[in-house]
């Protein structure tokens, strides 16, 4: 039986790789109780309401909340009850909860855990996880080659790297033959505060590599809450976002939908990767998507925004992120 017809939300090409992405993607980390629990019941519901939102790409890994996270997701996959080829699936590889081993042999082995908590016979792309945190010349030299045969044996579709500095997407990238790395994950370098990423996009497009950005909200800074306490920002990164949060409330604006569409109006990415744990973060993260597409960017408050984080716009922090 077909399936209905879901909402149209855009989709982007990804790179080289013939895969088009929603331009909002589902990341599942939150579905490992990484930010507080979450039940099975809501897991569930949020990758099936995400599903039936047009939202077809979903990211996880083994590190999230120590394998849960795919645990959960391979769950709510399964739940939708659709053929495997209506939906995108992305994990990691290289991060554990008990530490980083990029090695030929544990990736490899890594590869078939990851399978079986997805219950899937094979993942869309395999991303190397946070690479700065190895030597990015084993990855170019030992875990990309490794990564390749799970390619040829069929587990994997695509090859991927992750990271927070900038710089070690190029190191990798110049190192590997064209072709082997179709895709990268960076996260909070492209959103309200920081849009360092831009300046890497014509190197990425020129070596056929795609797209993906994660944490538009920066880890919570651009929320109204504002962000966790082991946030590695800096006291007057964290005071000039929540000044912005309380400027965009008094008008009646919300600062992380104001973030997410700032993030979503770069077309050169293919799809902005945000956590969500329930149907109605799922919900506002699609509204926000469409309500771009409709009536575009809301300039004026943006422009007020930028404004204010003007001063800080760019820092950025050191690796070495903790999630407790």
């Amino acid at each position: 039986m077909a399936s209905p017809p879901r909402p149209n939300l855009e989709l982007r090409p990804l790179g080289n790789t013939g895969l088009k992405l929603s331009c909002v993607g589902f990341g599942a980390s939150p579905l490992g109780s990484v930010f507080g629990p979450v039940s099975e019941h809501d897991a569930i519901s949020s990758v099936r309401e995400a599903f039936d939102l047009g939202i077809n790409f979903f990211d996880t890994s083994p590190y999230y909340g120590g394998t849960l996270s795919e645990k959960m997701l391979g769950k709510g996959l399964k739940a939708l009850g659709v053929p495997r080829n209506e939906y995108i699936v992305s994990t990691k590889c290289g991060r554990y909860v008990e530490g980083f081993d990029f090695s030929a042999e544990r990736v490899t082995k890594s590869i078939d855990e990851s399978l079986a908590r997805l219950q899937l016979d094979y993942v869309d792309i395999l991303q190397c996880h946070d690479i700065e945190f190895g030597s990015l010349d084993q990855i170019a030299n030992e875990t990309i080659p490794a990564l390749q045969k799970l390619k040829e044996a069929g587990k994997i579709r695509f090859i991927g790297i992750t990271g927070l500095p900038l710089s070690v997407f190029t190191y990798v990238l110049d190192r590997v033959p064209p072709g082997t790395v179709d895709v990268i994950l960076s996260y909070c370098h492209y959103s309200v505060n920081d849009s360092t990423l831009v300046d890497l996009l014509p190197y990425l497009k020129s070596k056929g590599v795609g797209v993906i950005s994660a944490s538009p909200l920066a880890m919570g800074l651009l929320t109204e809450n504002g962000p966790p306490e082991w946030h590695p920002a800096s006291a007057e990164l964290k005071s000039a976002c929540q000044a912005a949060a309380a400027f965009c409330k008094a008008k009646g604006k919300n600062i992380s939908k104001l973030a997410m569409q700032y993030s979503l109006a770069n077309k050169d990415i293919s799809s902005v990767l945000v956590g969500m744990n329930s149907v109605r973060q799922v919900r506002e993260n699609v509204y926000a998507a469409t309500e771009l597409a409709t009536f575009g960017k809301d300039q004026e408050t943006l422009s007020e925004v930028e404004a204010i984080l003007s001063p800080v716009k760019n820092q950025t922090w050191p690796s070495g992120i903790q999630e407790s």
